[in-house]
């Protein structure tokens, strides 16, 4: 926790890993030093642990902070960052954070992204960087960014599926009363000139679509649920999600797929009718392609003990 730090920023990663029985997972809190940190917004913070705690995680948070256009963080902090992804450790940046990140010298060359208000900042600071300021978040593996404060719950939900699997991401939402999956590719919400009038309607018909998925939905299907052309509907969606309605609607078919590998014991030509997509065949496709592995490797990966 760097001086300035946001309360959002800040609490987010502790809120979604949570020290509990239930969770595989201790939280520290450090600062560049143990002791009072001052934060953004009228808080401050007392922190018990000091950069050792860098030594012993596994994930690193960089809440977002005050002025990262203007401010290095200390040099120590930077050098703690660096020990922590040499040996292993993955770091994640909620926000600004990834300026911090950015002064590790550990973004070169990748993409990344923050605060739609600072990406700017961040490109011209570090133009190394390949800053993606449409997205919501970005995994890199070893290094992550979000973009702002409700974004860190996105990408906290992100690493906890890719940990754990899509049940325990589902009900860490549930438990915060968060959407269970909006993907790094959805765009940010970035103030527009003109005000988006059909936002709202659009994400009802999400939601319409993801209690339908085993049912065949079309762009025609969509559109007509949203009261608009499919044209105009397809576009929109992209604005809105960064998915053609297609692509979206593929990607909830293998995330309930990935659930009903977890939870149950339907074969794989089950659940694929379950989820719309017909056969096993074509289930493992898909799962292929968006995913990089089987549906039967899935499930051995997520239903440990069995």
């Amino acid at each position: 926790m760097l001086e300035g730090a946001k309360p959002l920023d800040v609490g987010i990663p502790a809120q979604v890993f949570t020290t509990r029985a239930s969770m595989p997972y201790e939280v520290r809190v450090c600062g560049a030093a143990p002791g009072l940190v001052t934060g953004g917004d009228g808080l401050a913070y007392y922190v018990a642990h000091g950069l050792e705690a860098l030594a012993w995680a596994d994930i690193v948070f960089v809440p977002g902070y005050r002025a990262p256009d203007r401010d290095d963080p200390p040099q120590a902090v930077v050098e703690a960052l660096i020990a922590a992804h040499d040996r292993g450790a993955r770091l994640a940046a909620i926000s600004t954070g990834a300026f911090a990140l950015a002064a590790t010298g550990l973004l070169d060359g990748r993409r990344a992204t923050t605060h739609w208000h600072y990406t700017q900042a961040l490109m011209a600071r570090h133009p190394r960087i390949q800053v993606d300021e449409n997205v919501l978040f970005v995994d890199e593996g070893s290094v992550l960014t979000s973009a702002g404060a409700a974004s860190g719950i996105d990408l906290c939900l992100h690493i906890l599926r890719g940990d754990l699997g899509v049940a325990a991401s589902n009900h860490a939402a549930r438990r915060l009363v968060a959407a269970p999956y909006r993907s790094g590719g959805q765009a940010q919400y970035v103030p527009r000139s003109v005000p988006e009038p059909l936002g709202e309607r659009f994400a009802a018909t999400r939601e319409w679509a993801l209690h339908r998925l085993g049912e065949p939905l079309t762009l025609d299907t969509l559109a007509r649920q949203a009261e608009v052309s499919p044209r105009t509907f397809s576009r929109r969606f992209v604005e809105e999600t960064g998915y053609t309605p297609m692509q979206w609607v593929m990607r909830a078919r293998i995330d309930l797929a990935r659930e009903l590998l977890e939870r149950s014991q339907r074969s794989v030509e089950q659940i694929a009718a379950d989820v719309g997509l017909g056969t096993g065949a074509n289930l493992r496709l898909h799962f292929q392609r968006i995913l990089g592995t089987t549906p039967s490797e899935y499930r051995r990966t997520f239903t440990r003990g069995e």
